[in-house]
């Protein structure tokens, strides 16, 4: 019996969308991210006063309608909104246009860590109160989360992979890295990947707040998240969605498009550790890099850029500085890192998605964004990180990480074509 053999393609970047805390659309919140401009303030959803953490980033002026029919957008939880949206915005920046020829080549891959959280607790709440009858018919559909891969599929006829992931805030990374692999192998020629997550509800915030997670910043919501920073006390909830269109090299030259990036590497571990605390050491964090590394075919020393994981919480931003010097050695203090958590918060399932079209554009603009509010470092956290104001920087080849609850990890490299 003879061994199949694959010869692997090349996966491209040629789309890109961004809904985040700093503004809607991938250029708007890149120019933003650039500025330093922070996007966290006192929770609008709802009264959260009372919390013990008030504030997160909340996405500005949203309006669905502006992509989808008002009626289409009220069968749908926000993160389904976001992500539909933003998955549309990416698919209309590639250029691409779907034919009968190759609708059954184009995919979609979107995640999210949680889901339709909202519409969960509102229609439960309901249920209670006024009983079955209340329970919209399309409750379910609402809250699932492949639904925006689901319904992107249906809006513009896409007949190849229509996949979904849930690996809590390792999601957009781990859906780009796995829908780069559909097209490595030939599965499909073109996916639509990433991460959406509208998580800021009255039971998510408490939750998280209950698990001592979040800062309590209250007085200052603008500089709570602040990565690496020994005044760190938590991280803080975001929402939106980050999604961009893989293609095949070739596919993506033959019919001119514009290429952002390349996608070069994936890498994935498990910490095998705990629930919800990073591995001693970084060890886990530090196989995932090496992972991607070697998937991309590059030597550490080959990566200019790292955006981190970063979530400004007091373990995991030590646990994260340690891993990268595992994995880079002495190139780690000549490594630029930086956090776009630092003003956007963290999105969890989206945080992923978000960070690699940041990741991406870090690459075709050769400039990268900052971290804000790192007044005082960490004695422990000891790398460049990037502080207060952008950077023009040569970047040939640069890595995107995501850890998530379950010592679940991912990896992303993107490189200069």
């Amino acid at each position: 019996m003879s061994k199949r053999t694959v010869e692997l393609r090349r996966v491209v970047v040629t789309g890109l969308g961004a809904f985040t805390p700093v503004g809607v659309g991938a250029q708007t919140s890149w120019q933003a991210m650039l500025n330093g401009t922070s996007g966290i303030a006192t929770v609008k959803q709802f009264d959260a006063s009372e919390y013990p953490c008030s504030f997160a980033g909340e996405v500005p002026e949203f309006d669905p309608g502006d992509y989808m029919s008002v009626k289409d957008a009220r069968k749908m939880d926000r993160f389904m909104q976001l992500g539909i949206c933003t998955g549309v915005e990416a698919f209309r920046d590639s250029g691409l246009e779907v034919t009968e020829e190759n609708a059954q080549r184009i995919g979609v891959y979107i995640g999210s860590g949680i889901g339709g959280i909202n519409t969960i607790e509102g229609t439960t709440l309901q249920h209670r109160e006024k009983g079955i009858r209340k329970v919209s018919p399309f409750y379910i559909p609402m809250t699932i989360t492949n639904m925006i891969s689901g319904h992107l599929s249906i809006m513009h006829d896409l007949q190849g992979p229509n996949l979904s992931m849930v690996t809590a805030c390792s999601t957009g990374t781990h859906a780009i890295g796995e829908a780069g692999r559909l097209i490595e192998y030939g599965d499909a020629d073109v996916m639509i990947a990433g991460g959406s997550e509208a998580p800021i509800s009255p039971t998510a915030l408490a939750g998280f707040a209950s698990a001592r997670a979040l800062s309590r910043r209250n007085d200052s919501p603008e500089t709570a998240s602040r990565p690496w920073d020994v005044g760190r006390d938590g991280f803080v909830m975001g929402e939106g969605a980050g999604v961009m269109v893989l293609e095949e090299y070739e596919h993506a030259k033959k019919r001119g498009a514009r290429i952002y990036a390349e996608l070069s590497g994936f890498g994935m571990s498990g910490d095998a550790h705990h629930m919800t605390s990073p591995s001693p050491g970084g060890e886990g964090a530090a196989r995932c890099m090496n992972a991607a590394i070697k998937n991309a075919g590059l030597n550490p020393e080959d990566i200019d850029y790292l955006n981190a994981h970063g979530t400004s919480t007091p373990l995991g931003d030590i646990a994260e500085t340690m891993a990268v010097k595992l994995t880079f050695g002495n190139h780690a203090k000549s490594l630029a890192v930086s956090s776009n958590k630092s003003m956007i918060g963290h999105l969890l399932g989206a945080a992923g998605g978000v960070e690699a079209v940041m990741t991406a554009l870090t690459i075709y603009n050769q400039q990268i964004p900052p971290t804000i509010n790192l007044d005082e470092q960490d004695p422990e956290c000891d790398l460049d990180y990037v502080p207060g104001q952008a950077r023009d920087s040569k970047v040939t080849a640069a890595l995107s990480n995501s850890f998530g609850f379950g010592g679940t990890n991912g990896t992303v490299i993107f490189s200069k074509v």
